[in-house]
């Protein structure tokens, strides 16, 4: 497989909520199974920063660096003797235009461009995008390193997901490999999540705003490489 894009994810928090299976089942790809943790089924809304990204080797000017908050949501495949575990994105917003029109129209992927901001030191990380009358914001106080969470902890399920599915009409799927190595987490304090998720991501997702978190994490990133994708049979 051919590398298409390599960066630097970094500053990645992780909102993490609860929901029922039958939320997500029309979005299931094709050849795909929703993966569970325990019985439960998790959405994650997930604000991170792109460093030093490259599309086939290729720095383009002025999208090098940039914000995304992606709400996404984890599936599984079998492939042979090898469990895939990958994600499903719900909806991905970038600052720049180009970047969502490019993802959206070749790639099919549900890319949308709002106004975003940032806010990273060492003791806090906060993300702001504004769209549809909505203003919204992550952010967290960074506490002290904890290191690589234990295999079977539910930190490692929510950011040890390694493929990428997008659901192609009418019945197809598109399989992409995302190769990073596991993340260190930072203890959380004075989280705070407001988010219009009506107006943001639909009505299906509106309840969201009114649930406690199931979790929140902030993971340090690395670097990663995105491969060519496939179109499964």
């Amino acid at each position: 497989m051919h590398k298409f894009l390599t960066a630097r994810w970094e500053d990645l928090i992780l909102v993490n909520y609860e929901v029922e299976p039958a939320l997500l089942a029309a979005r299931v790809p094709p050849l795909t199974l929703l993966d569970l943790e325990n019985g439960r089924c998790f959405v994650s809304l997930v604000g991170f920063m792109f460093r030093n990204t490259r599309v086939l080797r290729v720095r383009v000017p002025f999208h090098v660096n940039f914000e995304e908050v992606n709400l996404r949501f984890y599936v599984k495949r079998e492939a042979g003797d090898e469990l895939r575990r990958g994600v499903v994105f719900i909806k991905e917003i970038v600052p720049r235009s180009a970047i969502a029109t490019v993802a959206r129209v070749f790639y099919g992927e549900p890319y949308t461009a709002m106004k975003m901001r940032h806010e990273i030191s060492e003791h806090c990380v906060s993300y702001e995008w504004y769209g549809r009358s909505a203003q919204n914001r992550l952010r967290v106080q960074r506490g002290v390193n904890l290191g690589i969470p234990d295999d079977d902890s539910h930190a490692a399920f929510i950011t040890e997901h390694y493929w990428g599915y997008t659901k192609r009409m009418p019945r197809g799927t598109d399989e992409y490999r995302v190769e990073h190595p596991k993340w260190e987490l930072f203890d959380v304090h004075e989280p705070a999540v407001e988010v219009d998720f009506h107006k943001t991501y639909g009505e299906e997702f509106a309840f969201l705003a009114g649930q406690k978190p199931y979790s929140i994490l902030l993971a340090k990133g690395s670097e990663i490489s995105v491969y060519k994708g496939a179109r499964l049979k």
